[in-house]
């Protein structure tokens, strides 16, 4: 499993979706579940919806954000994303009255979400209520009394440690004024104006316009329609074809309503260059995934990628709005002076021999393909980037789940656009490569005539089964062939196996392995030596080779890993 960008690289980049909500409505709500809620009662929360971002809110360890989708009521909701050591716990101080009763209530989807309250003054002062996995909304709700002197209480939302993010949105905490008020209702904001567009690419435009007094949020219409929802005042549209003109207007939102479309502004995106076919990928080949962002370990850019590496997967690739699309955002953190000078890296590299292509997961790049429109919409994204940037192909990293039918749709749409050099790799979990019957399996199986290697992550992992049967510990040669085993015999090619491991201790949360068990492990899979207690039936001498995560943690120990199983795989027969 991937660590996500704050961490490592997989600690699972899997997504906890939890979301909290009003518990208002139009009606009385019931108190303490017995007596009617009186009419001076009111939500004492503040920005309760999240339509003014954070505001009254404040987060662990930065952990929340405020987004515009997906959202239950109003244009903004809060996410928030639990590290290793931090539940990404998000409160709120609420005025209250003495000796009052109050329910405290919200709406949450994803996985597990709490929300409680502190400082109540009454029993423990604590109360809590939470859910695990909710793949639609649902309400949280429970109830509190404030003390004799107690007039202000603690409410909280947290998720859970390590875990994938939550959302909120509509938090209420329903009762009798403590004198803080409530939110005043918002009106309908004015039309933005100085709506400008600035730089283009052969796929996008960048806008930018003034801020409106009260908008909590704004949609930008691409030619009148297919609003995209923004909290800021400038974004970049993607998606777009090159060498055509589009109209483009921004209309200012909050919970009352949007108002009128702004003036349109005309822009016309730029001619594509094809960059041609990449390098064959070798007989035996090394790959590194390449960070794109800060999380600890060296900072590089590509062509500081040791020389080893074969094939460089940048990590990663965003989603956007369009169910199925992705878009690729270079972080400012990796030092590049422009975008140019990175696809000068990726045309440096090809011309070295290597295959530089992106990967599709991590923490932003959680891409849903689960129907024909948006199996198209990854195929024609996918392509504009490889147009855009130089890619060889693309990465499979997703860790949230996969759809196997259209995800075989999305991506021999993409072969068919990119032609048979494509480079197309998979990094699945252990779990997800047990038998045959796992999506994972059965994607890789559907689209073997065009997959290169399917390098699963042997980290992270725990204890799984070998094709013998028997059960195998992570950190063991063992692990590593009777796992591959699985594939081999499932139906994989040997050139599409590759053996997945961190780079560095601090590369994953677990399964780290010396370079000598990995070569160990690829001798006993090709030659039939340097094997453990578990002996394949037969050896595999095309197997392709290894990869890690990451080329960053690699160069922060000195590239000791590729240094040892670089020249190793680069010498299998």
């Amino acid at each position: 499993m991937h660590v996500d960008r704050t961490t490592t690289r997989p600690l699972g980049r899997r997504w906890l979706g939890g979301a909290l909500a009003l518990a208002v409505g139009s009606g009385l709500v019931l108190v303490g579940g017995a007596g009617t809620a009186q009419a001076a009662d009111v939500n004492v929360a503040k920005n309760a919806g999240f339509e003014s971002g954070l505001t009254n809110w404040a987060c662990s360890a930065g952990s929340g954000a405020a987004v515009s989708s997906p959202v239950r009521t109003g244009a903004g909701a809060l996410r928030a994303t639990p590290a290793g050591l931090d539940n990404a716990k998000c409160v709120q101080t609420v005025a209250v009255k003495p000796n009052s009763t109050y329910t405290l209530s919200a709406w949450v989807q994803g996985g597990y979400a709490y929300l409680g309250v502190n400082g109540t003054g009454t029993g423990s002062g604590s109360v809590s209520t939470w859910t695990p996995d909710s793949a639609a909304w649902k309400q949280l709700t429970t109830g509190f009394t404030t003390g004799a002197s107690t007039t202000s209480v603690e409410i909280y939302t947290h998720g859970w440690y390590g875990t994938s993010p939550y959302l909120v949105d509509d938090v209420s905490v329903f009762g009798p004024d403590g004198g803080g008020g409530q939110d005043p209702d918002p009106v309908v904001p004015a039309t933005p104006a100085g709506l400008a567009a600035g730089t283009v690419t052969s796929n996008s435009v960048a806008l930018s316009w003034g801020a409106v007094s009260g908008a909590t949020g704004y949609k930008v219409y691409r030619n009148g329609a297919n609003p995209q929802a923004v909290t800021g005042t400038s974004t970049t549209v993607t998606g777009l074809t090159a060498d055509t003109a589009y109209q483009f207007q921004v209309a200012a939102t909050n919970s009352a309503g949007e108002s009128a479309k702004s003036t349109a502004v005309t822009a016309r995106t730029a001619k594509v260059t094809d960059p041609g076919p990449g390098p064959a990928v070798p007989r035996h080949a090394l790959t590194g995934y390449w960070q794109n962002f800060n999380n600890g370990a060296t900072v590089q850019k590509l062509r500081d990628v040791q020389s080893q590496y074969d094939i460089i997967t940048v990590s990663f690739a965003d989603s956007t709005a369009t169910p199925g699309q992705i878009v690729f955002n270079l972080d400012p953190a990796v030092g590049y002076a422009s975008v140019a000078d990175f696809k000068a890296d990726i045309a440096a590299k090809k011309a070295a021999g290597k295959s530089v292509i992106i990967s599709v997961g991590g923490e932003k790049g959680n891409v849903t393909i689960n129907s024909d429109a948006s199996a198209t919409a990854f195929a024609n994204s996918a392509y504009t980037l490889m147009q855009e940037y130089g890619f060889n192909g693309i990465d499979i990293d997703l860790e949230h789940g996969i759809n196997s039918t259209y995800l075989t749709k999305a991506l021999r749409q993409l072969s068919a656009k990119a032609g048979p050099t494509m480079v197309l790799t998979m990094a699945p979990q252990t779990i997800d490569m047990q038998n045959t019957g796992t999506e994972y399996f059965k994607t890789a199986l559907a689209v073997k005539d065009i997959l290169t290697v399917v390098n699963m992550q042997y980290y992270n992992s725990g204890s799984m089964l070998g094709c013998d049967g028997k059960v195998y510990s992570q950190g063991t040669v063992d692990f590593l062939t009777a796992l591959a085993c699985i594939q081999l015999q499932g139906g994989l090619a040997p050139s599409q196996v590759g053996l997945g491991v961190p780079a560095s201790t601090r590369g994953a949360g677990s399964g780290y392995v010396d370079p000598q068990i990995v070569k160990n492990a690829l001798d006993c899979l090709t030659w039939g030596t340097g094997c453990g207690t578990f002996k394949p039936a037969q050896t595999w001498p095309s197997l392709r080779g290894a990869m890690t995560w990451s080329t960053n943690w690699d160069a922060t120990a000195g590239n000791a890993w590729s240094n040892a199983v670089g020249p190793h795989v680069h010498n299998l027969p």
